[in-house]
């Protein structure tokens, strides 16, 4: 697993670590009783999506930080070091890819994208609510 520190985790480049984000997540979202499963893959995409897209560009790593909002819900971010802004692509039947912010935009309350200031980066949120 990647250097966890509160609620925090540093992913390495490497696709196969998406396991261990999971794993993480499963721990913190225990911690606040709460159910697992869409946090996992809201993570999951967000993650991927970073180390795809982002992280391949800069060899930076990702950070994943987890954390309760004012109503109970979960805060999930992912910080990486591209300033590229994802955006939601519509997939056809037939594509292995591409529906990764589709997925987000189904599960989270919201979600979106903040530029990190000095064009260092950027983060990538979602609110996810309690089950």
């Amino acid at each position: 697993m990647g250097l966890a520190a509160g609620n925090e985790m540093v992913v390495k480049q490497d696709l196969k670590v998406v396991a261990e984000v999971r794993e993480f997540v499963r721990l913190v979202t225990g911690e606040y009783g709460m159910d697992d499963f869409v946090p996992c893959l809201v993570a999951s995409e967000l993650v991927t999506n970073a180390l795809q897209h982002a992280a391949s560009d800069t060899d930076a790593d990702v950070v994943l930080r987890l954390s309760r909002t004012e109503d109970d819900a979960l805060w999930m971010e992912v910080q990486d070091a591209a300033c590229g802004l994802p955006q939601m692509l519509e997939a056809d039947s037939s594509s292995e890819t591409g529906r990764g912010l589709f997925i987000v935009d189904q599960y989270a309350r919201c979600w979106g994208i903040r530029a990190l200031a000095g064009d260092v980066g950027k983060v990538v949120f979602a609110v996810i609510d309690r089950t």
